[in-house]
């Protein structure tokens, strides 16, 4: 099973979002947290950036 911090490299960006959402919906609430903050994190940087989904 691909690990949702290091997602495949032939992954389209919003497969790559997809797979780490669904890996985080599954994990106990305190876990979940952190990854849905990981993920708020690093797409609110992505978007200050102006960098594309790739980045």
């Amino acid at each position: 099973m691909p690990n949702p911090e290091q997602p495949s490299a032939d992954l389209e960006p919003q497969d790559e979002f997809a797979v780490r959402t669904a890996a985080a919906e599954a994990l106990p609430l305190v876990e979940r947290a952190d990854a849905f903050s990981a993920l708020h994190d690093e797409l609110r940087t992505r978007l200050e950036s102006g960098g594309s989904a790739s980045a």
